[in-house]
Formats: structure tokens, C-alpha cells, sequence
């Protein structure tokens, strides 16, 4: 227990003599919440779209009318001829362009067919396929609506079957509530990551490792010494994530906080081992950074369901996320945040962070036993 204060008290102290260092530690991943908060975003609105009404009639100017009144579409351009239209989508004047025929509200009258042509520019797939989503409801409205004003000239009831959903845990819809949980992922496995990585690679390079070698020091509490005071700087930076999302995106955590930190705490030592076995196989601490970085950004960001579904992924990049910490962490926030779940509920999650954790500090104390 001694043995294991003196590391605790000498890695503090170290800590302590480089602000700059812990600075960085709590301040960036803040930043960095900031910046890709507002940037990252899955709501595609604002559409700008170009219409050419070749009908001209009180029928198509309301059709036309229904489109725009919503924050989705931006009426930007009212085109004369079709010609006009490659033109506009070429050069990325419009995101789309609506065209109504000829004919539009007599077709209407009869009960038959009409299509309205919607040219859509599919360079950015996503959005291209959500406008279509948007146009395909427009269109599904505008006939039931039709429908509804031929039957009822008639004096026909009409049965009309409409669903009516009831969005839970967000309600509106917003991106960043899903997005935050993914950035805090992101983020706290880069902080954690890089600073244990560089810690026992420092000692290496100033060769005080060599005073460690002749002492009785064990290799587990050479590694508990060293990560202990990460876990208490992971948890302030965690606050600070929390705090931010909180005031900047008003993102609330519905569930437990007891939960919440328990949570933390166990990929903090899943992340904090695999930073210390990263610091005890390599010899320099511009190594232990590019291994680090090479480790955990790319991974949380693809691998991790941050953004990409994993259900999506082939089966053999799916076998390869199950070694990916944030999956589960990440998974584990969403449910704790959005859904308050419960301790079964994410149990399986915390079990994985659990394994894991003890894999790579397992493997950390093999690693450091030989060089010590």
C-alpha cells in the first residue's frame, strides 16, 4: 500500500507541475464538444429548392404552398422553362427542383394519376434521400386530400385510416441529443487514452524507470499508482462535458446519475488500461501518441455506433467492434441519458467494459512485469 501512495503522490505531483498538459486534458475535449456539436448534425432542413409551375393553377399554387410552410423546404428560385433546371442543380444553385404539369388540377378533378417531376441533386446521398422522404409525404397529403374533395362533392363519407405517432425520448427530433452522447465517448477515450499512454513511455525516456526496477515495486501498483489519478481528471472532464451539453445543446440526463457514474467508472478502467498497456510496449512518447491516437479515434468514430449503425456493418466488422470499448459506453449513455434505463437494461454493456478493463490491464501488468 505504501508502494502504491508513493507512485499516486508522485504522479499527481506530475500532473500538478504541467498545467499545460492538464489543461489540455480537461479543456480540449470541451472545446471540442463545442465545436462538433454545432458542426455534426443528421437534420437535413433548408432545402432550397427551385419550382416551375407549368399548371398555374389555385389548385398547384396550393399544392405549392403546403410545401413551404415548414422549416424542410426554402422556396429559392421560380423557373420559367425546364431548360433552366440542369443549369440550377450544375452549378448547386438549388438542392432540388419541383416541377408541376400541365394538367395537374384537371387530372386531379377525374380522380386520375399525376406525377410531378422532382429533379434532386443525389451528390450528397444522405440529404438526397431524405428531400425525396419530404416529397413523397407532400405528395402522399396532396392525395388524400384530393381524394377527400372528390368523395365529398359526392356526399360520400370517407373512411380514412391516419397514423398517429408518439415520439418518446425525443420528441423533437433533434440530432445533437443522439450526437452528444456518441462526442462524449469520443472524447473521453482520447483524453483517457493519451494521458496514461504517455506516463510510464515518460519515465522510460528520463530513465527514472531504472530507479523503479531495483525498488520492491510491483507491477500492479505501478499501474494502479499510475492511472488512479487519470480516473480522478476523467471525472472532472466527464462533469465538464455533462455541464456544457447541458447549457449549449440542452441535453438532459433523465436517468440515474448513481448509474451514470458507475458507468464512467468502469470504462475509465477499460480506457485507462489500454492506455497503459499502449505506454508499457513502447519506448518513446511520440509513439505512445500515434499509437494512441491511431487506437481510439478512428475506431470510436466508425466503430463504435457514434454515427455509423453497427447493425449495418458486415459481419466481420461487426466481430471487430466487440473489442471497441466506446460501443458499449457510448450504447450504455444513450440509454442512461434518453431512456433513464435502468441497471438491467444496460447490464450487458457494463459487463463487456468489466472484461474488457480487466483484459487490458491484465495484459499491462504481463507487459510491465518484463520490463521492470
Amino acid at each position: 500500500m505504501k508502494r502504491f501512495w508513493a507512485i499516486f503522490k508522485k504522479e499527481f505531483r506530475q500532473i500538478r507541475r504541467d498545467p499545460l498538459s492538464l489543461g489540455m486534458l480537461i479543456l480540449v475535449p470541451a472545446m471540442l464538444l463545442m465545436l462538433y456539436g454545432y458542426a455534426l448534425s443528421f437534420d437535413v432542413k433548408h432545402i432550397r429548392v427551385a419550382v416551375l409551375d407549368e399548371d398555374r393553377t389555385p389548385q398547384s399554387r396550393e399544392l405549392l404552398d403546403s410545401l413551404f410552410q415548414n422549416q424542410y423546404f426554402d422556396r429559392a428560385l421560380t423557373l420559367a422553362r425546364r431548360a433552366e433546371a440542369d443549369e440550377l442543380l450544375i452549378h448547386a444553385r438549388v438542392r432540388a427542383v419541383l416541377i408541376v404539369p400541365r394538367g395537374y388540377a384537371k387530372s386531379l378533378s377525374r380522380g386520375e394519376r399525376v406525377g410531378l417531376q422532382v429533379l434532386v441533386d443525389g451528390a450528397d446521398a444522405t440529404s438526397a434521400a431524405t428531400a425525396i422522404g419530404y416529397f413523397d409525404a407532400l405528395a402522399d397529403r396532396a392525395t388524400r386530400k384530393a381524394r377527400f374533395d372528390i368523395l365529398s362533392r359526392f356526399g360520400a363519407s370517407i373512411p380514412v385510416v391516419l397514423p398517429e405517432p408518439r415520439l418518446w425520448f425525443n420528441p423533437e427530433l433533434e440530432s445533437v441529443k443522439f450526437l452528444v452522447p456518441g462526442l462524449i465517448g469520443l472524447l473521453l477515450m482520447l483524453s483517457a487514452v493519451i494521458a496514461t499512454s504517455l506516463s510510464i513511455v515518460r519515465e522510460k525516456e528520463r530513465e527514472t524507470i531504472e530507479q523503479m526496477m531495483v525498488s520492491p515495486i510491483r507491477p500492479e501498483e505501478l499501474i494502479l499508482g499510475k492511472t488512479l489519478p487519470y480516473v480522478f481528471v476523467g471525472l472532472m472532464t466527464m462533469a465538464i462535458i455533462l455541464l456544457l451539453g447541458y447549457y449549449l445543446f440542452g441535453v438532459v440526463i433523465k436517468g440515474s446519475f448513481l448509474l451514470l457514474g458507475m458507468t464512467t467508472l468502469l470504462f475509465l478502467f477499460a480506457a485507462l488500461g489500454m492506455g497503459v498497456l499502449i505506454s508499457s510496449v513502447t519506448r518513446s512518447q511520440q509513439m505512445a501518441f500515434q499509437i494512441a491516437i491511431l487506437s481510439t479515434f478512428l475506431p470510436t468514430l466508425i466503430l463504435s455506433g457514434f454515427i455509423f449503425p453497427i447493425k449495418n456493418m458486415p459481419l466481420i466488422i461487426q466481430g471487430m467492434t466487440l473489442i471497441v470499448i466506446p460501443r458499449y459506453f457510448v450504447t450504455a449513455l444513450r440509454e442512461i441519458m434518453l431512456k433513464d434505463a435502468s441497471f438491467q437494461t444496460i447490464a450487458p454493456q457494463l459487463a463487456a467494459m468489466l472484461a474488457l478493463g480487466i483484459l487490458y490491464n491484465l495484459l499491462a501488468a504481463h507487459k510491465t512485469r518484463k520490463s521492470i
